[in-house]
């Protein structure tokens, strides 16, 4: 997986398609994050950089309640890239 801005976009399609909102905006995430899960609303640090981005998203999107079969097939296949990655950290 390649950490640059057109991966950032496919995971960010992830969440937009499971029905997530994704907002950036500053504040004190101890992890980087914060997740409103009943108004399904993800908010990220916005001064992480790609890199930092992508990381956060990784550890984040296993937490998420996500239907998999919603999913188009592009983001289903980074879906799986994603939830590796994650079961290898």
């Amino acid at each position: 997986m390649r950490y640059n801005q057109a991966t950032l976009n496919r995971i960010e399609k992830i969440l937009d398609e499971a029905s997530y909102i994704l907002r950036y905006e500053r504040g004190n995430f101890q992890s980087g994050y914060c997740i409103l899960e009943q108004k399904r609303v993800v908010v990220l640090n916005k001064f992480l950089d790609v890199e930092g981005k992508i990381n956060t998203l990784i550890e984040l999107i296993p937490q998420l309640t996500i239907t998999y079969e919603l999913l188009t097939t592009d983001s289903q296949k980074m879906y799986d890239e994603v939830m590796t990655k994650h079961a290898e950290q």
